[in-house]
C-alpha cells in the first residue's frame, strides 16, 4: 500500500474555501512569537478528495477490529462496545466543553464525574475515585506514587520493594521501577497461584507494597487472596489491585473486600470504550479513605450546595495528567454502568467466565489448560507438545487463525507458560461464533499434524504474509523521508 506522499500530484488539492488575502494573513501572524511562525508552508500530500476518501477506506480495510471478527486478545478484554454509549458520550453539552472553563460552567460535566466517581468506588469496594490516569500503565505508576507518597508521610522511606508475581503483566514491573522501587518477584505454584510460602520468605520492613491481579494472568481466582493481602498488610505494605481482569469478577466480587487498598480500572476495557491501535484509554485509580489525600490533583467534591467544585488533596502526589483524564471515556464507562444496573454488571463477569470456560472445554481434547484449575474470563494453553511433535510453534498457529478471519490471542504470555497462547473469549460473543471457534481450533491442529509446513508459512490470506518482524522492530522508520522518496522500501515501511 502506498502512502499518501507517494500518491501526492502536485495542484491536486480539496480545497473548498478561498485563500485569504495575505493582509489578513500577515496581522493574524502578528499576534504570535514571531520565532514561532514558520517560515515556509508545511509540505502535506496533495490529493482530490476521492483520492483521499480511498486512501483511508484502504487504510480501514486492512485494519482489523472487534466489529470485523472475533477478536480474543488475552488480557486486553476485546469485547464489544455498545454504540448508544458513543453517541451519549458525544453530546455537544459534553463533546465541545473546554477544561478551562469555569468549574460553575461545566457542572453537568463535574456531576457526571461525581457520579462515576460514587459508582465505581461502590463496583471496586474502594471509597474514592481520580480520573486523571490517562491509561492503565499509567494508573499503576499513580497508585505507586500514592505508595510511595503515604510511606514517607509514616516516616517508612525505607520500604523501598515492591513485590510483584512472576506471572504479572509486564507493566508491573516496569511502573514500580519507574515509581522508584525495587521489584521483588515471587513464584508461582504449581497451581498457578501465588506460593504463599515464599511469599512469606519474601515480605520485610522493606516491602512497601504488592501489586496483583485477580483472577490472575491465567485467569485463576486465587483461592488465598485473603490471606496474601494478610501478609502484606502484616508486614506493613499495601496492597494495589491491577484492574485488567476486573471484567469476570464484576458485580460479583470487590477487589476492596479481597483486602485491597487501592485498584486501578481499565475503562477503555471493562467500561464500554472501543481500544486498540493505541488508544483511547482511561485507567482512573480508587483508594481507601486513609489514602485519599495522596490522590493526584485535581479532585472533584460536591461542596453541599448543589455545586461541584475542583480541590487539591493535602498531599497530593501530583498532577500526573492533563487537566481530568479522559472525560468522553468515562461518559461511556458511566452509561455502561447505568444502562446496565446492578444485574446486569453481574451478567457480564458471569458470561464471560461461561464462554471462556465452553471454548476451554471445546479444544481441551486437542490442546488442554496448562493448570488444571478451574479458570474464569481467559485461559492459558500451551502448544509445547504440538511444536516437539511437529516443530509448528505457538506463533505459527496462532498466525493460522488470521486466515479465518480471527484475531491471534495473546503469544507466549505469561512468561512462565512455554508455548502460551492466551485466550479470552469475552460475554459479548454468540455460541455460535465460540463453536466456529472450536471448529477453526480443531482444523488448524490437525492441519499441523498433517502438513506442518502450510502452518509454519502462515499466515497464506492476508495482504501482508511474513514480515520481517525483527527487522521491523530494530529498524522501525517512523517519518517519511522526502530525500529518500523513490526508495519504495522507505516507503512502504
Amino acid at each position: 500500500m502506498l502512502l499518501s506522499f507517494e500518491k501526492t500530484r502536485p495542484g491536486r488539492s480539496s480545497d473548498y474555501l478561498p485563500d485569504l488575502p495575505k493582509e489578513s494573513i500577515k496581522k493574524t501572524l502578528s499576534f504570535f512569537p514571531q520565532d514561532q511562525v514558520r517560515q515556509d508552508a508545511p509540505r502535506l500530500p496533495e490529493l482530490a478528495e476521492t483520492d483521499l476518501t480511498r486512501h483511508y477506506q484502504e487504510l480501514e480495510n486492512r485494519t482489523f477490529g472487534i466489529n470485523d471478527g472475533f477478536y480474543p486478545l488475552g488480557s486486553c478484554t476485546m469485547k464489544y462496545n455498545p454504540k448508544i454509549n458513543d453517541y451519549l458520550a458525544n453530546l455537544p453539552g459534553f463533546s465541545d466543553i473546554h477544561p478551562l472553563q469555569p468549574a460553575k460552567t461545566v457542572q453537568g460535566a463535574l456531576e457526571a464525574y461525581h457520579l462515576l466517581d460514587t459508582l465505581l468506588s461502590e463496583i471496586t469496594g474502594m471509597d474514592h475515585m481520580s480520573f486523571q490516569p490517562m491509561a492503565g500503565a499509567q494508573g499503576e505508576f499513580t497508585a505507586l506514587l500514592m505508595i510511595r507518597h503515604y510511606h514517607r508521610a509514616q516516616g517508612n522511606s525505607r520500604r523501598n520493594e515492591i513485590i510483584i508475581p512472576d506471572s504479572a503483566h509486564g507493566t508491573n514491573p516496569a511502573s514500580a521501577s519507574m515509581a522508584g522501587f525495587d521489584v521483588v518477584s515471587v513464584p508461582s505454584d504449581d497451581k498457578g497461584c501465588v506460593d504463599l510460602k515464599a511469599l512469606g520468605n519474601y515480605v520485610s520492613d522493606k516491602t512497601a507494597g504488592l501489586m496483583l491481579t485477580n483472577p490472575n494472568t491465567l485467569g485463576i481466582f486465587d483461592p488465598n487472596i485473603r490471606e496474601i493481602t494478610r501478609i502484606i498488610h502484616e508486614a506493613g505494605g499495601l496492597c494495589y489491585y491491577d484492574g485488567a481482569n476486573l471484567n469476570p469478577i464484576l458485580g460479583l466480587a470487590r477487589p476492596g473486600d479481597m483486602g485491597f487498598d487501592l485498584v486501578h480500572l481499565n475503562l477503555h476495557k471493562t467500561f464500554s470504550t472501543p481500544h486498540g491501535g493505541g488508544g483511547p484509554g482511561s485507567g482512573p485509580i480508587g483508594c481507601k479513605a486513609f489514602l485519599k489525600d495522596f490522590l493526584p490533583a485535581d479532585q472533584i467534591k460536591d461542596n453541599e450546595k448543589g455545586k461541584f467544585c475542583f480541590y487539591m488533596p493535602e498531599q497530593s502526589c501530583g498532577r500526573v495528567g492533563t487537566f481530568h483524564g479522559n472525560f468522553l471515556v468515562s461518559l461511556r464507562a458511566l452509561a455502561y454502568i447505568l444502562r446496565l444496573g446492578k444485574e446486569g454488571l453481574a451478567q457480564v463477569g458471569q458470561k464471560a467466565t461461561l464462554n471462556a470456560s465452553y471454548l476451554r472445554n471445546g479444544i481441551q481434547d486437542i490442546l488442554p489448560p496448562y493448570f488444571s484449575e478451574a479458570s474464569m474470563h481467559e485461559f492459558v494453553i500451551s502448544l509445547e507438545d504440538l511444536k516437539a511433535k511437529t516443530g509448528v510453534t505457538a506463533k505459527d498457529f496462532a498466525k493460522s487463525l488470521m486466515d479465518y478471519g480471527i484475531h491471534p490471542p495473546t503469544m507466549y504470555f505469561p512468561l512462565n507458560v512455554p508455548e502460551a497462547l492466551m485466550i479470552e473469549p469475552t460475554e459479548t460473543e454468540s455460541i455460535e461464533m465460540l463453536d466456529r471457534v472450536i471448529e477453526v481450533f480443531h482444523e488448524i491442529y490437525q492441519k499441523a499434524l498433517d502438513d506442518p509446513d502450510y502452518v509454519k508459512e502462515a499466515p497464506h490470506k492476508t495482504p501482508i504474509r511474513q514480515a520481517d518482524e525483527t527487522r521491523a522492530a530494530r529498524h522501525t522508520i517512523l517519518r517519511y523521508d522526502f530525500k529518500t522518496s523513490t526508495d519504495t522500501e522507505n516507503c512502504q515501511a
